[in-house]
């Protein structure tokens, strides 16, 4: 069985083999931690248990609502903000044509757009704009119906929903993922008859790539979520056991740990495949968001090469020694392209004619590490087979289960967000939003002091 694997040879002129082990005992009270519930945040692990948790019966629902959405839609708008769209968004992007939005009538369609994610005026203009002749649906995605991007993004697409089709029709054009049994868009949904699809109360957003939150964006844009979910739960048995040389995700958890001890305070996510960059997006809000507490953290960035060998590359090689790599490589693609010979051989390149671009590709990819190596920063390997439904599957897994272990080592709980609270709390405030009367006061003599 062909799976994703984890290879941390290059961290070795940094740290030694003995400082990675050194953590094995805590690694396994971490994995403990994850897997029984004993430790901080446990209420949020609804995520571990549950790609084989996952029913036919569900996956069956979605499918049968994408389906739906599909056959009266050529465009549906996702909104959502944080785990709630980089998840899809990063497995669409990953699995798409690289052209699909200009090629109408192929892979891709109907058309998954996002919205919710920011607070743009020309963003939101531009795209109810581009709405206006098209026959779109809605997919809103919010535990309660008030967090302001996706609420406001959610009021505007409604509104002009409900005006180009009518109410009627504009509620069989609507899904809503959220609570259970509470908040003001369950509210909504039930006055209005939406269909409906349930987000845990102990699955984070940045965790829910894998309930109806990501899977039903997915299937919409025509991707395989069964095998998706088949990836996920291939990992979540490979990783259930607290041996890091089966464990691929506690071996990553332990390494990442053990450089963060040794003075490497930044990680960077590398990628070859620019189909992989919203992969990026979303592990950067999985880490960043689990782990930045307490004044501790290592802070997770990301790069897509050769790109950006070519802009960050000179910092990565020369700059400060803070920084560590963890390098996404695909080891097999999709199509297959050779480089033609030139008589002329004007750019000199007839020594690689012949060659597969990906060849070049993966040279390039080798060449960087072994030089980032000498340079004095480590390096580890995670190898996909393929950009497939079920080697992401298997890749979402692994970076969520490692989240959590890494997190426990480090001693913060990796399922809260308290941080994200204080700039909401600034811009009610500001808003003059009811029952921040005190905050609006407080802030204004501040400003007014400044």
């Amino acid at each position: 069985m062909k799976t994703i694997s984890v290879d941390i040879k290059d961290v070795f002129s940094t740290v030694t083999p003995a400082a990675v082990e050194a953590l094995d005992s805590k690694g396994a009270e971490a994995l403990d931690k994850v897997m029984n519930g004993t430790g901080e945040g446990s209420d949020f692990l609804g995520w571990v248990n549950l790609p084989t948790d996952t029913t036919d019966a569900l996956l069956d629902d979605i499918i049968a609502t994408a389906d739906r959405l599909r056959a009266t839609c050529d465009t549906v708008v996702a909104i959502g903000i944080g785990g709630s769209y980089l998840g899809a968004k990063a497995v669409i992007e990953a699995l798409s044509d690289s052209f699909s939005s200009l090629r109408p009538g192929v892979q891709g369609e109907p058309k998954v757009l996002f919205a919710g994610q920011n607070i743009g005026e020309d963003y939101l203009y531009e795209l109810q704009d581009y709405l206006k002749d098209k026959r779109f649906g809605i997919i809103v995605i919010s535990k309660s119906g008030t967090t302001t991007e996706p609420a406001i993004a959610f009021r505007l697409l409604k509104e002009q929903l409900e005006r180009q089709l009518g109410k009627e029709e504009a509620r069989n054009r609507i899904v809503a993922i959220t609570d259970a049994k509470r908040g003001a868009l369950r509210t909504l949904a039930t006055e209005e008859g939406y269909k409906t699809f349930v987000i845990a109360d102990n699955v984070g957003g940045r965790f829910s790539v894998l309930t109806p939150v990501g899977l039903l964006p997915i299937a919409v844009a025509g991707f395989d979520i069964r095998a998706l979910i088949d990836g996920a739960v291939e990992m979540e048995k490979a990783t259930a056991t607290a041996d890091p040389a089966t464990n691929p995700s506690m071996l990553y958890a332990e390494t990442r740990n053990a450089l963060y001890q040794a003075g490497k305070k930044i990680e960077i996510l590398v990628n070859y495949n620019p189909k992989l960059h919203f992969f990026g997006e979303w592990w950067k809000q999985l880490y960043g968001e689990s782990e930045g507490k307490d004044h501790k953290g290592i802070f997770p960035a990301a790069v897509d090469n050769s790109t950006d060998l070519h802009s960050m590359g000179q910092w990565i090689q020369d700059g400060e020694r803070t920084i560590f790599e963890t390098v996404l490589s695909v080891e097999e693609s999709r199509y297959t392209k050779e480089i033609p010979a030139d008589e002329a051989n004007l750019d000199g390149l007839n020594y690689i004619a012949g060659m597969r671009v990906d060849h070049v590709n993966k040279m390039a990819e080798l060449g960087t590490r072994l030089a980032h190596v000498d340079g004095g920063v480590p390096n580890m390997r995670v190898t996909i087979p393929a950009l497939e439904e079920k080697y992401l599957g298997q890749l979402i897994y692994f970076f969520e289960k490692a989240c959590g272990i890494s997190g426990y080592l480090l001693e913060v709980n990796p399922f809260n967000q308290p941080g994200v609270e204080a700039y909401k709390r600034n811009m009610f405030a500001l808003l003059e939003k009811p029952g921040y009367e005190k905050d609006t006061e407080a802030i204004k003599a501040r400003l007014e002091k400044n």
